[in-house]
């Protein structure tokens, strides 16, 4: 999908009436109309010209009478343009169904006879809603697509950081990431290595934490044959692997001691000698190291070289955990949804404003990586349309309001109370659309267009 120009406003209308056709083929002047009398034709038209608004009778053949196939072709155009906004057309006092095709995703509904002039309204305001869901679509990719491959980072903290790191890439200088558990160091160090002159070459990796300090030794300088019960072959060593790339050292301030001294005389001549050799084997690699460890703290403990940290060091990058990175939760988040959301073949449309609340408010002491989890398993339990604080299994956030505790602005505090009101609404008539549009003084679509705009599930 995605061939068509979108100079062109074209709206599908979905009609076995032949005089009803004629008649909505000329209502929407603004509009190239595509008509379709039954399903296979109109997901034919769907695919052929990607319309931004449906206008759906569900009375379809081979059951006009009923709505069954009308229904099927609703979920069908969802699962393929999810964005597209569906309008359906329902029989006279074809309430039940009207809010069955709410639920199953239908923007709206409208019920026959026709009237043009109000029809033609509704569909404009679904198109121009269809057109933000675009431009939002587009932001999105420009986020993700920017600062670096494979970092997704809006705050003012995190884009310093993806700019130091483009300065920093090019050279071949011993770089050291900081940073917390699950904050992205691994992501950093790819970047690194994409952006320098070794990008054609391999980046190897090992984590010091994750080997028991007597076999790191063979692991990271490799060993000669009898140079130990079992080695019964020559086997070359990851720094030795990693010549003329990158080598990434995760977790460095788990190294042992007597390999510090080891790997520090590496660092100063770029030679290394296998366990069980007598041979010095040069090797051009640049170094790249990670820790979430205090350094320093290491050191004033005696349990890290002085003289190694300024080795490793001769750049550091501070990666600030995901609750000092403003802003950049959600866009994580969403950007997660929408990755989550293809694999898995579920229709999700987003996060309803109280995921969102929570998910800002949220501290997320695993920082990347537990958002990632609990949006992966979100994507799966979700039972609607939009993912729900209670699918994240996130505490309740705050609304959205300044450091003083007032809502920013008066949009916001309109929208607030609106939410406020229709959930109390909700719940003191059980859920009952007709009798919450009533107390709320407003009619059912415009009730439904307030449960579309606040992602909340009638």
């Amino acid at each position: 999908m995605g061939s068509v120009s979108r100079s062109k406003k074209y709206l599908l209308v979905v009609e076995d009436d032949k005089g009803l056709q004629s008649q909505l083929r000329w209502a929407f002047e603004d509009f190239e109309v595509v008509i379709s009398g039954d399903r296979e034709d109109a997901i034919a038209q769907l695919r052929r010209v990607e319309p931004g608004v449906v206008l759906l009778d569900l009375g379809l053949p081979p059951d006009p009478g009923g709505v069954s196939e009308g229904m099927a072709t609703l979920t069908e155009i969802l699962s393929l343009i999810p964005e597209t906004r569906v309008i359906v057309v329902t029989g006279d006092n074809d309430r039940a169904n009207a809010v069955k095709a709410i639920g199953l995703g239908a923007y709206d509904f409208y019920q026959k006879p026709a009237d043009p002039e109000i029809l033609g309204l509704i569909v404009e305001r679904a198109y121009r809603v269809y057109e933000l869901e675009l431009e939002n679509q587009r932001l999105q990719r420009n986020l993700e697509e920017s600062p670096l491959s494979g970092i997704i980072a809006s705050s003012p903290r995190m884009l310093e950081v993806c700019r130091t790191i483009e300065k920093v890439a090019p050279t071949d200088i011993t770089t050291l990431l900081l940073g917390a558990s699950g904050t992205g160091k691994e992501r950093f160090a790819q970047a690194l290595h994409e952006l320098s002159g070794r990008a054609k070459q391999k980046i190897v990796a090992i984590n010091c934490a994750a080997i028991p300090g007597t076999l790191l030794e063979s692991e990271l300088f490799g060993y000669e044959k009898g140079a130990f019960t079992g080695a019964t072959q020559q086997t070359i060593g990851k720094i030795e692997y990693a010549n003329g790339g990158t080598l990434f050292l995760d977790e460095i301030g788990d190294l042992p001691m007597e390999l510090q001294a080891k790997l520090l005389r590496f660092l100063q001549e770029r030679v290394i000698e296998r366990l069980g050799g007598r041979k010095e084997i040069p090797v051009d690699v640049r170094i790249i190291c990670a820790t979430h460890q205090n350094l320093r703290e290491h050191i004033a403990d005696g349990r890290f070289r002085e003289d190694l940290y300024y080795r490793i060091s001769e750049i550091t990058v501070e990666i600030p955990p995901l609750k000092d990175r403003e802003g950049d939760a959600v866009v994580i988040a969403k950007s997660f949804l929408d990755r989550y959301s293809r694999e898995m073949k579920r229709s999700l449309k987003g996060f309803d404003q109280e995921a969102l609340q929570a998910i800002a408010a949220h501290d997320w002491p695993g920082n990347v990586r537990e958002l990632e989890s609990r949006i992966k398993r979100a994507t799966i339990m979700a039972e609607g349309r939009y993912v729900t604080r209670q699918d994240l299994e996130l505490a309740p956030g705050a609304d959205d309001v300044d450091t003083a505790g007032q809502p920013l602005n008066l949009k916001q505090v309109r929208e607030v109370a609106e939410q406020k009101a229709i959930r109390e609404v909700l719940r003191t008539t059980k859920n009952n659309i007709t009798d919450a549009a009533n107390v709320l003084g407003v009619t059912r679509p415009t009730l439904y267009n307030l449960l579309e705009k606040y992602g909340m599930k009638p």
